[in-house]
This record gives C-alpha cells, structure tokens and sequence, in this order.
C-alpha cells in the first residue's frame, strides 16, 4: 500500500470519530456550565448529572466530571480508531445519538424546543458531511 493510501486511511479513520467526539465535547460542555455553583465551590450532593457514572464520580470529586469525560474522550479516540471499521462506525453513531440525547435534555429543559432541535440539525450535518468525505476519500483510493 502506497503512503498516500495509509494516509488516506487514518484521515478516514480521524473523519469517522469527529461527530462523536464534537457531540461528545458539546454534551460535556454543557454539563460543566449548567453544574449549580454550590457544586463548583465544593458541595457535591449538588452534582447534576443524568449518567450514573458520571454522577459517580462527581459526588467524589470536584474534578470528577473532567475525570469520567477524559476517559470517555480517550476511550471514544481509542476504540473508534483501532476496532475494526464495521464495528468502529456502530459504536460511533451510538456515541453521537447518545450524547445528542444527553444534551438535549439539558437543552430543551433550559432553552427550549428549537435549541434541541438545532444540536440534533447540527449534529446530523457532521456525521453527514464526514461521511461524504469518507466516501470521496474512498473513491480517490479506486
């Protein structure tokens, strides 16, 4: 296989995991903002979190939210880089529906309706717009 095909590959590869990571990151994001102050000066019993996990380690530590997303960041890089692609592409759309939901919930209880259905447009333009590139990517490599 030429370099310029390898290349190709790990570009396809870094394309694939970009809409989970960005709704990963915006989900994340909005969790951080909308954490009460009481919880950000130390009172843990104020944690907001819907993930049993996450919320775990939140009423552990302040830091805990930036701890579990960390992992789960590393773990989404490393898992959608590395598994095989069919599998690669199913876990990363169920990382991206999941996370779109986790912050729609946020979302819609504090903004409203439209903003939700905003992240959902954006969010199915990156997977959407990723895809195309793979694709013309792939049909480079014909």
């Amino acid at each position: 296989m030429s370099q310029n095909l390898i290349i190709m590959d790990k570009l396809s590869r870094w394309l694939h995991l970009l809409p989970a990571l960005i709704a990963s990151l915006i989900d994340i994001a909005i969790s951080v903002f909308h954490q009460p102050k009481g919880y950000w000066a130390g009172n843990l019993n104020e944690a907001n979190e819907g993930n049993p996990i996450g919320a775990l380690f939140m009423e552990n530590h302040v830091s805990g939210l930036f701890v579990i997303s960390g992992i789960e960041v590393l773990l989404i890089i490393v898992l959608g880089y590395y598994l095989p692609t069919r599998i690669s592409r199913y876990l990363l759309l169920f990382v991206l529906i999941a996370h779109s939901c986790a912050a729609s919930t946020w979302i819609s209880s504090r903004y409203g309706f439209w903003y939700t259905m905003a992240l959902a447009l954006f969010n199915s333009l990156t997977y959407l717009i990723a895809n195309d590139l793979i694709k013309k990517r792939s049909a480079m490599k014909s």
